[in-house]
């Protein structure tokens, strides 16, 4: 436990400066470029993310849960897998630039996709070093590579914004980033360097884990991404770039959360750490993200009027509305670990499937009838239903924690009470601005 609570903090830490920085530059970027510019990267990010999940096929939580995770073979098979996908979803953004730029009538995706997708192609060669760190709970070392690399791109980011005045900036900057830590991972982190090699008995086990993670992942793409995928039909170039200033401030505690528990909890799930110190933790973690989201709910509209200028405005409301509907998801996020930590990855598919098709098709129907506010709501009242989904996966492992739920849920409603009544004038307004009666 106490490398779990060590490598937690580290997690929290970087985590936080890296959103730190991420903030400080989205600060200065909002400020050079037009908000236009982060709706078009939106939908990048949606093609690049999505490619990424769906070809997913489980390589870093195999190797986190597998008795062999530290054998050379067994890692250098791993490493061979990433980097023939990683070959592969670059030549899969080439042929998608096309059709997407006209399905979302933005001539500019053409050129601008491939050049993005170069960061998965340099992801792909990422040593397996990375992930001995995470299923050893060594973080220290890692953390501070993860935040130089992100240094160098988003400092590439603001430089070539000055001299660009484009978006091309943002794209650039992301590939950089990507090489940074590459090259910072491959020459700094302590280890057996990687080599291609297939070993049969290796590709087996991590095939046949991976084959569930890959459909499960091919579902969290529309739970983490469909509300851009979807909103990019519905919404202007400019409206879609103030969501996103909206979702990277609300979403930064749900966010935290999740690299915690993905980092963190199947170690201890692994280890058999005792009920009472994995309860603990489970309300320690939901205290911090709840009590973030709570602060995100409460003070989006004064935030968002403190950080950004007048384009923005619109931002504040979005941030509420968001936070309270990220509530229901935080309060079982450490709950599918435990089917990932025994194997059990044909459950936390089941689980997977069931929320994002409940998460797309209610945030679409919203969207449809009511427009972003309708999309958000049918977004909160899928993680509400989806919930009990959850429930089943978690008592299938014997780490269902009833009082928790109940108690973290009376704390939500409250927050959605309270935030909808200071900031019912900010939401108002964002009704009418979506041109809804």
């Amino acid at each position: 436990m106490a490398r779990v609570f060590r490598s937690a903090s580290l997690i929290i830490l970087g985590y936080g400066a890296s959103q730190g920085l991420r903030l400080l530059s989205n600060l200065i970027l909002t400020r050079l470029l037009f908000p236009e510019a982060f709706g078009l990267m939106a939908l990048i990010s949606v093609v690049t993310v999505g490619l990424t999940l769906f070809s997913d096929v489980g390589i870093a939580p195999s190797i986190a849960q597998s008795k062999r995770g530290d054998d050379p073979a067994f890692l250098n098979t791993a490493w061979s897998i990433q980097v023939v996908r990683g070959g592969l979803l670059w030549c899969a953004a080439c042929l998608l630039a096309y059709p997407l730029s006209v399905f979302y009538d933005q001539p500019a995706l053409a050129s601008y996709l491939p050049l993005a997708a170069l960061s998965l192609l340099v992801s792909g060669f990422n040593p397996t070093r990375i992930e001995t760190a995470h299923r050893h709970l060594l973080m220290g070392r890692l953390t501070v590579l993860d935040l130089l690399s992100q240094v160098i791109g988003l400092i590439s980011m603001i430089a070539l914004a000055l001299i660009l005045q484009s978006v091309l900036a943002l794209v650039i900057g992301g590939v950089i980033g990507a090489a940074a830590k590459l090259a910072l991972t491959h020459f700094y982190l302590p280890g057996d360097r990687n080599r291609f090699q297939w070993e049969g008995a290796a590709a087996k086990e991590l095939i046949t884990f991976g084959k569930w993670i890959f459909l499960s992942t091919v579902f969290w793409f529309f739970a983490s991404q469909g509300d851009k995928a979807v909103l990019g039909k519905f919404l202007t170039l400019e409206t879609l770039g103030i969501y996103n200033i909206g979702y990277f401030l609300a979403s930064f505690p749900l966010l935290l959360g999740h690299n915690v528990t993905a980092r963190v909890m199947i170690p201890v799930y692994r280890e058999q750490t005792e009920p009472a110190r994995i309860a603990r933790l489970r309300y320690g973690l939901s205290v911090g993200v709840i009590g973030l989201l709570v602060v995100m709910a409460l003070s989006g509209p004064w935030l968002v009027d403190l950080l950004y200028d007048a384009r923005y405005a619109l931002s504040g409301a979005i941030i509420v509305l968001l936070a309270v509907a990220l509530i229901p998801q935080v309060i079982g996020m450490t709950y599918d670990q435990a089917a990932l930590a025994a194997g059990d990855s044909r459950r936390f598919f089941v689980y997977s499937a069931i929320r994002s098709s409940l998460q797309v098709g209610m945030l679409f129907i919203g969207a449809l009838y009511a427009g972003l506010i309708g999309a958000i709501i049918g977004m909160g009242l899928a993680m509400v239903l989806s919930h009990g989904v959850l429930i089943w996966l978690a008592r299938a492992h014997g780490v269902w924690d009833a009082r928790h739920d109940a108690l973290f849920a009376v704390v939500g409603l409250a927050t959605a009470v309270a935030a909808c009544w200071m900031h019912w004038g900010a939401i108002a307004t964002l009704w009418a601005a979506s041109g809804q009666p």
